[in-house]
């Protein structure tokens, strides 16, 4: 191998040469005593002989491409340390500290991450245009070779950041992606049509780095058709993060690496290097093993086998009976909901929920401990009632309390066992529940959340893994009108419609001000509104509501007329007052969802039994 480098420009290089490149940066001064939660980019402005040090073991190892210490360099991560004024400064001084260590035989490239970096998307990625703009503006201007952009989980977002810079330079870009599964990128898309795209970007090299190990990059490229003529680069990390000796570590050794390197050469692969836990013993195991040999020719696969599969075992589980949205379209379908039980006894609930079917719900919304208060899950109630006695339930999810693993398994158990309904919340803070010391996970939106869902209908896991079949979810959003700017509401309401939300169930309103309220602002929106009503039953029961559970607010005439009535005369009160409501309701909005106060379902009976005969006698008067 060639290790005068700098005689050739880098794409020139990599025509007919192999080329090292570095390992881990951050795991090179974990192991020099930095500790964790620092800025390890903010070390070439504080501690510059500490990451020089680094470069320059990598190059006495026998990398000839260096990468600067700026893959956190941007402003949104650098801001986490109330450093996102010095973006320049230390991209800047990291592009000197490399090229010293480089001297005049080494490659120098400017590192830039990806800003999600793993995370859920929760914005728009337009908003990272100026960052990425910015990083890349003073990485070249300091006298880069190139730029790597590198461990971007999400297509969208490299192809962004390869809009943004492209025409900033003629210098090379190595773009590499990360998956979480072997093939297939986070946001769907197979590395087949991922390379595909980035090459038609302006990318100049393509690769895959961090994430996964040797073993996992190898057959990533072994499953994948790269495009003709393409130049590839693999950064593979140290294998997978596991816990031993009471310490977590990477397990793969240098000698290992040494051999993954010479079958990641007979995939093509010209720029090899390392991400998480490699080190120069890493690297001097690579350059060791490809010294003296040159690069081979790619030779793609006939047909990914990984691909063929995912292609033709999709399929869909059809429903037995129409869903929530397809019956709203035909005239009133109501929902109604009620609470699953705080114990151990399910009787009374599935007693309350037959009596609800009967009388005519077109579903059962069960909530997902509603208030932070522990109640029976759901998830197995809805299994029960689905299948021993035929209704349809409506799950609701919070975002509280499962982490992203947990969200993707709970809604999974959900396709299995046919239950395609569901509405997703935020959740009430556990601090305000029944177990105050519960943490709240909120890993995502509301947003994040639907989008999610919406993805396991295209058959693509959370982590871009093809699941063999497409999920068929009914997605519902919640949407709160009892706030002082409905502007506001309804822009919120309007992005969880851009997410996927196919259906919307309000709050209970409590006066026929509101409901026209509703109709005027959601008309615009071309999915069913569910509006929602939900009988008093007694003053303190209003005054509660009004005065200490957000997202309810009563009118003085309904606090009034449940002042004047007590017992069963209250509750009798509270369902007139719904009735009338319905009278309001019924003729604009085809959806209406009932809520049951304390388990009282008759209240719910009564209440579905008048919608149907207020609707039968509407469409008979406009038939007439």
């Amino acid at each position: 191998m060639d290790l005068s480098v700098k005689t050739k420009e880098l794409r020139a290089f990599l025509q007919d040469h192999l080329l090292v490149g570095d390992g881990a940066m951050a795991t090179q001064l974990y192991r020099m005593g930095v500790p964790v939660g620092v800025s390890f980019e903010e070390l070439c402005l504080s501690s510059p002989r500490l990451v020089h040090d680094v470069h320059q073991a990598y190059y006495d190892a026998g990398a000839r491409l260096l990468e600067t210490n700026t893959f956190g360099a941007n402003r949104d991560a650098l801001s986490r340390y109330g450093l996102e004024h010095k973006v320049t400064r230390i991209n800047r001084a990291a592009v000197a500290i490399a090229r010293e260590a480089a001297k005049d035989d080494a490659f120098v490239v400017g590192s830039i991450g990806s800003i999600l970096a793993g995370r859920v998307r929760q914005k728009v990625l337009d908003e990272f245009r100026d960052q990425f703009e910015e990083q890349a503006i003073a990485l070249l201007h300091a006298g880069v070779d190139g730029l790597i952009l590198e461990t971007f989980l999400d297509v969208e977002e490299l192809l962004l950041a390869i809009e943004i810079i492209r025409p900033l330079t003629d210098l090379p870009l190595i773009c590499q992606l990360a998956t979480l599964e072997v093939g297939r990128t986070r946001d769907g898309f197979t590395l087949t049509e991922a390379f595909s795209q980035l090459q038609e970007a302006g990318a100049d090299i393509i690769g895959l780095n961090c994430r996964l190990g040797p073993a996992e990059i190898l057959r990533s490229y072994e499953q994948s058709q790269v495009p003709e003529g393409a130049i590839l680069s693999a950064f593979p990390n140290a294998g997978r993060l596991g816990l031993a000796d009471g310490e977590y570590a990477y397990k793969s050794s240098p000698e290992y690496f040494a051999k993954s390197a010479l079958r990641l050469r007979e995939q093509g692969i010209r720029l090899i290097g390392g991400c998480c836990g490699t080190t120069p013993e890493h690297v001097r195991e690579i350059a060791q093993a490809l010294q003296g040999l040159e690069p081979l020719p790619r030779v793609n696969p006939t047909g990914s086998a990984q691909e063929r599969h995912t292609q033709s075992s999709y399929h869909v589980h059809e429903r037995q009976k129409p869903s929530i949205v397809e019956r709203v379209k035909t005239g009133t379908t109501i929902i109604v909901e009620f609470d699953p039980p705080k114990d151990l006894d399910t009787e009374g609930f599935i007693h309350g929920c037959c009596e609800l079917h009967h009388a005519g719900a077109d579903a059962i919304t069960l909530a997902d401990n509603s208030l932070a208060n522990v109640r029976m899950s759901n998830m197995a109630l809805g299994a029960i009632m689905k299948g021993q006695y035929g209704m349809d339930p409506l799950i609701h999810i919070a975002c509280r309390d499962r982490n992203l693993i947990g969200q993707q398994s709970h809604l999974m158990g959900l396709h299995a066992l046919g239950i395609d309904q569901v509405l997703v919340v935020t959740g009430d803070p556990s601090r305000f529940g029944d177990l105050p010391g519960a943490s709240s996970v909120f890993d995502v939106t509301s947003f994040d959340l639907i989008r999610m869902v919406k993805q396991l209908n295209e058959g693509i896991s959370f982590s871009g893994r093809p699941l063999k079949q497409k999920a068929q979810f009914i997605v519902g959003a919640a949407f709160n009108p009892n706030v002082r700017q409905i502007d506001a509401a309804i822009k919120r309401l309007e992005k969880k419609v851009e997410a996927g939300a196919d259906f919307i169930m309000t709050q209970p309103v409590y006066d026929a001000e509101s409901i026209r309220l509703v109709y005027e602002s959601t008309k615009h929106i071309n999915i069913p509104v569910f509006i929602g009503i939900m009988p008093l039953t007694s003053q303190r029961n209003a005054e509660f509501l009004h005065n200490e559970v957000p997202g309810i607010k009563l009118s003085e005439e309904a606090l009034e007329r449940m002042r004047k009535v007590q017992g069963e005369a209250a509750r009798q009160e509270g369902i007139k007052m719904a009735k009338e409501l319905l009278d309001v309701a019924i003729p604009v909005f085809n959806g209406i969802y009932l809520i049951t106060p304390f388990n009282y379902y008759a209240m719910s009976v009564e209440l579905i039994h008048y919608a149907r005969q207020k609707s039968s006698l509407l469409q008979a008067s406009v038939q007439a």
